[in-house]
């Protein structure tokens, strides 16, 4: 099977539950899949499920940002931006491997527009993935270079949130 580039951006909640329902389809299909999270500190539900099907499933995050980046200094953004890289570097390595038939890199697109990965390096990554390997990014305003080189793109788009009202993120539901 040759694999592809899949997008799943927008402004819309969904993006996560969605690479992840990929993930519990190859995975119930045989496939090894790996799921690389990136800025994410928060215990979500998905890691509770994720864990049932290991070893065929697994997440992979690194150290949690305690902060958002806006509220950060210099010196903590520069260690947030050597974590995600460290990250990264174990996603591109994961890649090169061999053990997986899918990797979704959660987020990634938020950690390259907040500049805490290069741009240039994910594209070459994107560019160089094995063939075999079908790759997930995702994450909110996916570059126009991101989408030029993706097979899929799908764009969830938010037309009513909770949030508007008041309603903030709900345990099993938001996170």
């Amino acid at each position: 099977m040759n694999g592809l580039v899949h997008i799943y951006t927008g402004n819309g909640k969904g993006k996560t539950s969605a690479a992840v329902g990929l993930g519990v389809r190859a995975c119930g299909r045989g496939l090894k899949v790996l799921m690389v999270q990136f800025l994410k500190g928060v215990e979500t539900g998905e890691m509770f499920t994720i864990r049932r099907l290991e070893p065929d499933f697994v997440l992979y995050r690194g150290v949690p940002l305690e902060k958002f980046t806006w509220e950060m200094s210099n010196e903590e953004l520069e260690i947030a931006k050597n974590v995600q890289n460290d990250i990264f570097t174990f996603a591109v390595k994961a890649a090169s491997s061999g053990k997986w038939d899918i990797i979704i890199l959660d987020e990634i697109i938020a950690a390259v527009n907040i500049k805490l990965l290069e741009r240039e390096e994910v594209i070459s990554f994107i560019r160089s993935k094995p063939d075999s390997l079908e790759l997930v990014l995702t994450g909110r305003d996916a570059p126009t270079e991101f989408i030029e080189l993706a097979d899929y793109v799908s764009k969830i788009a938010s037309v009513k949130h909770p949030m508007d009202k008041g309603i903030y993120a709900r345990k099993g539901i938001e996170f």
